[in-house]
């Protein structure tokens, strides 16, 4: 059975600068077996309510600026599977979930920026569900049980955003060893809580977690941790990292 994984993706600049996260997602994917599919959700698809993304070949979207012209010249044109989307939508809406098919979205840099690290091929068909934020850490906990059972048939499931993300307050001129103590102390919260499988901790992060505000203005990059929690087993750590002084780059297996 694959197990379920929460990958930090930091800036987009990662697909043309991977530092330490390019060999951590490498040797990831070289450790399990080739998956027939793959189930993203990423923070960069914010949506009022569940929707599935059915495209038979969704574009690569550059949905970012001031970024040097290569980066916007990176493709990544993975399949789709439109039959594959619609069972999707089905296990949701079978777990009390609607959910609805979007036969236009394209791949975010959420999706293509660490899978371009770990299939370089693009030939892995790919079904990215968005992400409803206002239904909080709990939604997505739900929405990760619901398609657990895709495990069991050779889909890899996936949760991508960043375990800190305060983009304000990065340190662009900071090397790899510097980190701030606020990110630090957050990260090994989660860390702690996710080790003992306290889920009411977790839900309730942004009362309990130190500087949970600061590292999280916004939660929709926290968000897609849950439901790789949701979808999976027992938690490990795959890698663990900062970049920029603030932004985590931690990416977590279950199962």
């Amino acid at each position: 059975m694959f197990p379920s994984l929460y990958i930090s993706h930091g800036s987009p600049m990662l697909a043309l600068e991977p530092g330490a996260s390019g060999p951590a997602l490498a040797r990831l994917a070289a450790e399990m077996p080739r998956p027939k599919a793959i189930v993203i959700v990423s923070a960069h698809w914010e949506s009022n309510e569940l929707l599935v993304g059915g495209a038979a070949q969704p574009e690569t979207w550059h949905d970012f600026g001031g970024f040097p012209k290569a980066l916007f010249e990176v493709q990544y044109p993975a399949p789709g599977d439109p039959q594959l989307a619609q069972e999707v939508a089905q296990l949701l809406v079978s777990h009390g979930l609607p959910a609805r098919i979007d036969a236009e979205r394209p791949f975010d840099h959420g999706v293509w920026v660490p899978l371009s690290l770990m299939y370089p091929q693009a030939d892995i068909p790919v079904i990215q569900v968005s992400l409803p934020t206002r239904g909080g850490p709990a939604l997505q906990t739900r929405v990760g049980h619901a398609l657990s059972s895709l495990r069991e048939h050779g889909v890899l499931l996936i949760g991508s955003g960043s375990i800190t993300h305060n983009l304000r307050e990065l340190d662009w001129h900071a090397g790899p060893d510097s980190v701030e103590p606020w990110a630090r102390a957050f990260r090994d919260w989660m860390i702690e809580k996710l080790e003992t499988n306290d889920e009411t901790a977790l839900h309730d992060y942004r009362q309990q977690a130190p500087n949970a505000a600061r590292n999280h203005p916004s939660d929709e990059h926290l968000l897609p941790l849950f439901f790789a929690r949701g979808a999976g087993g027992d938690f490990s750590v795959s890698h663990k990292g900062f970049t920029l002084g603030a932004l985590g780059m931690d990416i977590y297996r279950f199962g």
